[in-house]
């Protein structure tokens, strides 16, 4: 075999594996309630939480930071 087509195979082998390996599964409804852990909720007193960064944000004057949505240099 030459080197091109051990290459070739390699390539088909590893995109074959990596296919394969996708764990993709559709979820049934009554399946639902058991993956919606309560322990899986970020903020579980969201109200709270937007009232804290609120108060944070006005006393050092600058926005954002919190979470992935802004970089916290004030541009939200």
């Amino acid at each position: 075999m030459t080197t091109i087509t051990r290459r070739v195979l390699g390539f088909v082998f590893a995109a074959a594996a990596a296919i394969g390996a996708v764990g993709c599964a559709a979820v049934q409804p009554w399946q639902r309630g058991r993956l919606a852990d309560p322990c899986m909720i970020f903020d579980a007193d969201s109200t709270r939480v937007a009232y804290i960064t609120h108060w944070q944000e006005a006393r050092e004057g600058s926005a954002g930071g919190y979470g992935v949505q802004s970089g916290g240099c004030g541009c939200k």
